[in-house]
């Protein structure tokens, strides 16, 4: 069964509906590979979902253990390569709000970062690094 649906717009721009939802995503070229950069490039996109992927398993592991992390916020950093064109790195900061966690607590969430499917799909040369700021 499709998950999403694409139609091309013209102007290297694309619409995606999210069948399930509804939900709409443009992309857009980024400006140094001849587009407008007006929304997500493709890349963005990638890098996007890998830090989203590992924020979900980490907000069920909290959930499982009845710890609140509600409120966290991640930067995305997404560095490229050129030859080949590709993602080189994405560069991942949580910063969770100060509730007081336990080193288990932290621990917990931690342990959970690199083992969810984006993470675990993408090509081993893009190099995911993650960093913790409790």
């Amino acid at each position: 069964m499709t998950t999403v649906k694409t139609k091309y717009l013209g102007g290297l721009r694309t619409e995606n509906i999210h069948l399930q939802s509804g939900a709409k995503i443009i992309t857009d070229a980024p400006c140094d590979n001849r587009g407008k950069g007006e929304a997500f490039s493709p890349t963005d996109m990638l890098a996007t979902a890998l830090g989203n992927c590992i924020m979900t398993i980490m907000g069920i592991k909290a959930m499982d253990n009845n710890i609140d992390i509600e409120g966290t916020e991640l930067d995305i950093t997404k560095i490229m390569a050129d030859a080949p064109r590709r993602v080189e790195e994405v560069e991942l900061v949580f910063t969770f709000p100060k509730k007081g966690y336990s080193a288990e607590e932290k621990a917990l969430i931690e342990s959970v970062a690199g083992t969810s499917p984006v993470p675990l799909s993408v090509h081993p040369d893009m190099k995911q690094s993650i960093k913790f700021n409790w």
